[in-house]
């Protein structure tokens, strides 16, 4: 198995039914504490966090030729997408408050908290951010020999099972959302019972965040662009090691 799943250099490409959602978000999840990895052959996304996973189970992982490492997007290549995006904003006062969210530490909680009370705009950033983490995917892809294919409807039902302290995205659990509505409709209500106004405003709004993002992946084609396409090799930086600069350090970077 080591010799058909090997990625050396010159290997063929081979087809491998992508779960796109669950990729992106493991492109935009830069923690350091979680770990996400994709099955070369089901196409799932394998996800182990420290302090949760058994340390030997994703060492096992780690080195199973089945499974291949996804790099994250870096926070600073993620910010730069905010520089980028700000000039595109039509409107001269919400374009100066974005200029200003991005300035220092915590940038990114502030151009979001921004956003929130511009609807249009608001979609408009998840769908730039998309088409970004989107291009960022298919080189990686392509990197490592893989080309994205359609999934077939029983991959998630064929899943192999996961071991303690690990877990695939919501959207590869297709073959488990058979489960009871009526248990579902339950569990939810118990949550929102335990919620003040301010966090009932926050799942609402990071609600509305899942439905823009994927109104924009269905929009998106979904046929591979040419790899090279404005992708930048994503560097290693995680969040907790990138802090934006200042208004003062870009003025005097320019």
């Amino acid at each position: 198995m080591a010799d058909d799943l090997s990625r050396g250099p010159g290997q063929p490409m081979r087809d491998v039914p992508v779960d796109w959602e669950a990729l992106e978000d493991a492109f935009e999840n830069n923690a350091p504490e979680v770990h996400s990895y994709l099955h070369v052959v089901s196409g799932e996304v394998l996800r182990v966090v420290d302090g949760i996973a058994d340390p030997e189970m994703h060492a096992r992982i780690a080195s199973d030729p089945a499974y291949l490492r996804i790099e994250p997007v870096s926070s600073r290549e993620q910010y730069r997408w905010m520089e980028r995006f700000i000039p595109m904003v039509e409107e001269p006062t919400l374009r100066g408050q974005l200029s200003q969210a991005i300035d220092g530490k915590g940038a990114f909680r502030r151009f979001k908290d921004v956003l929130i009370a511009f609807t249009t705009e608001r979609e408009r950033w998840f769908a730039f951010r998309s088409e970004r983490l989107r291009v960022f995917m298919e080189a990686w892809l392509a990197a490592n020999a893989m080309h994205p294919v359609a999934r077939p409807t029983w991959a998630a039902e064929n899943a192999e099972p996961l071991a303690p302290g690990t877990h695939i995205t919501q959207e590869a659990l297709g073959g488990r959302r058979g489960r009871s509505t009526d248990a579902l409709h339950k569990q939810l209500e118990e949550v929102l019972d335990g919620l003040g106004a301010r966090d009932l405003e926050k799942v609402l709004t990071f609600a509305e965040f899942v439905k823009a993002r994927r109104a924009a992946r269905s929009s998106a084609p979904r046929e591979s662009s040419p790899a090279h396409e404005e992708a930048e090799k994503p560097s290693q930086t995680g969040t907790a090691d990138y802090e934006p600069p200042s208004s003062k350090q870009r003025t005097a970077a320019r």
